[in-house]
């Protein structure tokens, strides 16, 4: 993780107990570390490393010999190593900056991860803006005044453009600085693989029907996950984790406080004394603009609480509630089992989380790589050389 320290990280090395993606996690984490101390030895960071790029590749061949996505056979841990071999530090430098300024901000950049690889998959389609050719993402029915973080992402982009023009695709930033945002608070780091190219369409119809939204129960988000490929109980729960940081606006849980499920009630599952804090913070015919702590215990951390808020009745959304409160649900036991063991959902949600930035890439010669990423290259005044049609 981020915060590993240099001896703590040394006996991980001397005694290698973890799991396969704990020690994916670790070689992470020793190249960050690395980069920012000078007492690390170069000869043994040069072998740890070597190291690590067999485990990573084994890992990988495995995963596609067992019959995993083919993806994972496109992307590679050392994309960029030859021609933007920076580009993670540029990625991570832009996000520390804007750390100081919005604390929110790693929540909002993996989320724009999430809501991009759902819809025709990790494309960066999300981040086109509207022409007169393309329809946005952005204002779907999810997205508006919802998402947010893309000025960070122009940021990024400028940045890389800078340093390795034409080479980092928008795709890549938001897999990036997805891994980067939880690291950065208290989460699993891992190592993100890399080549994924940029769409030239969006598909704002998609977006409407394909992400998951905040009303959904156990059934509806099963079917949203296993339409992108994802199992429907770790995946879907362990990726639900990701709300153990960030804000929800009232206008998406509301109806749990007043009228759930049309019955003029709150929701039953809603703990007593927390639906009195809702209530205070969101009265009804109230501001929707409003923020509620996703996480009401440890609201900008990445951790376990969230599993545990599950377990007291305390989940912001009606989505995340369902994991624990429907009868009879598979993902109770995987709600339980990250309640008490923060390892175990850190390992679940790194192997989720790859298996989400899989979905469906454009490799090769598909797409393009972007120079801006709210437009498609030579596209300047809402027209394009290429044709670009929104689905």
């Amino acid at each position: 993780m981020c915060n590993v320290g240099i001896d703590d990280l040394a006996s991980k090395i001397i005694q290698p107990t973890d799991t396969n993606f704990s020690f994916i996690t670790t070689c992470s984490t020793y190249k960050y570390l690395k980069t920012q101390s000078g007492s690390l030895q170069e000869e043994f960071f040069s072998v740890f490393m070597k190291m690590c790029s067999q485990v990573v590749g084994l890992l990988i061949l495995g995963v596609f010999l067992l019959g995993g996505s083919p993806s994972y056979g496109q992307l590679s841990p050392t994309y960029y190593d030859d021609t933007c071999p920076n580009a993670s530090s540029i990625v991570r430098g832009v996000i520390q900056e804007a750390f100081i300024s919005d604390v929110r901000i790693g929540a909002s950049l993996i989320r724009l991860h999430f809501h991009d690889c759902f819809v025709n998959g990790c494309d960066g389609s999300l981040l086109l803006d509207n022409t007169e050719t393309i329809v946005s993402e952005k204002d779907a029915i999810p997205n508006a005044n919802s998402t947010r973080g893309f000025e960070v992402v122009d940021s990024i982009k400028t940045a890389l453009e800078s340093s390795c023009p034409g080479i980092v695709s928008c795709a890549d930033i938001l897999a990036i600085a997805a891994e980067a945002s939880v690291c950065m608070s208290g989460g699993p780091s891992w190592t993100v693989l890399l080549g994924r190219r940029d769409s030239r369409i969006a598909n704002q119809s998609g977006a409407n029907t394909a992400l998951p939204n905040p009303r959904q129960n156990i059934t509806t988000l099963k079917a949203v996950f296993e339409a992108v490929g994802l199992n429907t109980t770790t995946d879907l729960v362990a990726l639900s984790g990701a709300h153990t940081f960030g804000r929800g606006a009232c206008r998406f849980f509301s109806d749990r406080i007043y009228n759930f499920s049309g019955t003029e009630s709150p929701d039953p599952s809603l703990n007593s004394s927390y639906l009195e804090t809702l209530s205070a913070l969101c009265p009804q015919d109230g501001d929707g603009t409003v923020l509620a702590n996703l996480d009401p215990t440890t609201p900008d951390g990445f951790d376990k609480n969230y599993f545990s808020n599950l377990q007291e009745n305390r989940g912001l959304l009606q989505s995340d509630q369902e994991l624990f409160s429907t009868t009879g649900s598979d993902t109770i036991d995987i709600v339980n089992l990250f309640a008490s063991n923060e390892t175990a959902f850190f390992e679940s949600f790194v192997e989720s989380m790859i298996r989400m930035g899989n979905i469906s890439p454009l490799t090769g010669t598909e797409g393009e790589i972007r120079l801006d990423c709210r437009k498609v290259n030579n596209d300047s005044s809402g027209s394009a050389d290429v044709l670009v049609s929104s689905i």
